[in-house]
């Protein structure tokens, strides 16, 4: 069975209804791709950190379509994203829309808005605080944020996965444990990822990623998080789909799968 995305009907507008739910993922796929193999890699890299793309068709004149591409990206990568960076990533696009007669009018970037929570002054005012670690460095306003152990956790998701870590963790012996990292910001080459959940054992070390809705439509961008982090000695990363696995015995099942490849040796 074939993995390759959708491609949008190029005799329509790129915002037609029948191409607003792939688009974004395709500009952003095809473009990172071209860059790549094209040796520029920065360029490839900052694309695939892109969230989503907002395409707008802007104007139509000689049987050229015009259009208003925004980007919107992490609020803590926003910066990366200036006047150069900006138009690499135009030039990038602006070759794989050209051939179908489709050019780009205005580029933007814009950071993603935040979910409010109910208790976001207190949540600001934690951020703007004493920072104990680099755990849980980038500032979420989630609702309900979630601490145990002095560790801090995004949504109920992560905590309920933390549990049964924890609770493998405890039943082995302490000369054969398991680390568990939440959220630690790791450093890469051009960038900082933040796993959701970096495990050792045994002398190795993997991630596990927790994909829910927001993760539709960022294939792309996973796939280059996973092999940066598989260049920087993670021996694997393995995703837990929030969706599809809905019970806790299904929580326990996937964890004892991961020590079990994690423990080969």
């Amino acid at each position: 069975m074939s993995d390759e995305l959708a491609t949008p009907d190029m005799s329509l507008a790129l915002d037609a209804p029948q191409n607003t739910a792939i688009v974004s993922e395709w500009l952003l796929g095809t473009s990172a791709l071209l860059m790549q193999h094209q040796g520029a890699t920065e360029t490839a890299e900052l694309i695939a950190d892109v969230t989503s793309l907002e395409v707008r068709l802007w104007d139509t004149q000689f049987d050229q379509e015009g259009y208003r591409i925004v980007l919107v990206v992490e609020p803590h990568l926003y910066p990366r994203y200036d006047e150069a960076a900006l138009k690499r990533i135009e030039n990038a696009m602006s070759m794989v829309l050209g051939p179908a007669g489709k050019d780009i009018d205005e580029f933007h970037v814009r950071p993603q808005i935040p979910r409010l929570a109910s208790r976001w002054r207190e949540q600001v005012k934690t951020a703007n605080g004493p920072k104990p670690s680099n755990q849980g460095r980038k500032v979420r306003l989630e609702p309900d944020h979630r601490v145990e152990d002095q560790l801090y956790f995004t949504n109920e998701y992560e905590r309920e996965l933390y549990q049964v870590l924890k609770k493998r963790q405890a039943a082995l012996p302490d000369s054969e444990t398991i680390g568990i990292m939440p959220l630690g910001g790791m450093r890469v080459r051009r960038r900082v990822l933040e796993p959701d959940f970096l495990i050792t054992y045994r002398g190795r070390v993997a991630v596990i990623e927790l994909d829910g809705p927001h993760h539709k439509g960022r294939a792309a961008s996973d796939h280059s998080r996973d092999r940066q982090l598989r260049h920087a000695g993670v021996s694997f990363v393995e995703r837990l789909n929030v969706e599809e696995v809905t019970t806790l015995a299904e929580v326990e099942k996937f964890v004892d799968d991961f020590l079990t490849q994690l423990g080969r040796q």
